[in-house]
């Protein structure tokens, strides 16, 4: 006997937290029943219907995308905005790991497991993330501990981080700094700089744990291989 919002997410049709709120919004039948409770567990013959569709279990797979600029990190827009799972040849209803600004680029995962999701996303699972950010200004050295010590964004204080200045542009008065967290906020890395008053211009996700974007060009993809994922997997469960 599974969770019921596990064996939803585990079959595709979403992420864990969205069919969460499915079954909260009473959107969720087993077996003809109306289901609201978070807890209540099914077994794999139990007939499940999701916004009247029936969950089926579908093959798990894992794409790696160089999300272009200008895509949002979602499978629906309600302003009518490019999904970045337009960009992604399948049948299979997948769905983004997290997300990347709409004016981010960069590396972004794309999966119908929910259990991955979930794994890649808890900031506890320490699956580091690097940035290059091109910011107005110098950062200064006590601005870089500050970063690196955390900072407080919407009342609550940041991961430490890692910091480093790559080049500095006296002409343009800009920096590319490489910055690497672990954490997921809304907004996060652009909210980190603005907390030491550093506007970002320009940011770009080049790595997630230790896959990066090589060979890929902005709107490509490829899938991850069997053994990529079992790394990811033993990373997350060993909290790095």
């Amino acid at each position: 006997m599974e969770r019921l919002q596990k064996v939803i997410a585990n079959s595709g049709y979403t992420s864990r937290r969205k069919a969460e709120e499915l079954i909260v919004n009473k959107e969720v039948f087993v077996n003809g029943k109306l289901i609201t409770e978070l807890g209540y567990r099914v077994d794999k013959n139990d007939d499940i219907v999701v916004e009247g569709t029936h969950i089926t279990k579908e093959n798990k797979v894992y794409y790696l995308l160089n999300k272009p600029r200008g895509y949002v990190s979602s499978t629906y827009d309600e302003k009518g905005r490019k999904v970045v799972t337009d960009l992604i040849d399948t049948t299979l209803r997948i769905y983004p790991v997290g997300r990347l600004d709409y004016d981010t680029t960069g590396i972004l995962l794309l999966t119908n497991d929910g259990e991955f999701a979930n794994l890649m996303m808890h900031p506890k699972n320490k699956i580091d993330k690097l940035y290059i950010a091109k910011i107005k200004g110098i950062l200064f050295k006590n601005e870089i501990e500050e970063l690196s010590k955390g900072v407080v964004i919407d009342g609550v204080k940041t991961s430490r981080a890692k910091v480093k200045v790559k080049k500095y542009d006296k002409k343009t008065n800009t920096s590319i700094v490489e910055i690497i967290i672990h954490e997921g906020r809304n907004h996060q890395v652009k909210k980190m700089f603005e907390a030491v008053n550093h506007e970002v211009l320009k940011l770009k996700r080049e790595q997630i744990a230790f896959l990066t974007l090589d060979g890929l060009s902005s709107k490509e993809y490829r899938m991850l291989t069997p053994k990529e994922v079992k790394r990811l997997y033993n990373l997350a469960k060993n909290g790095k």
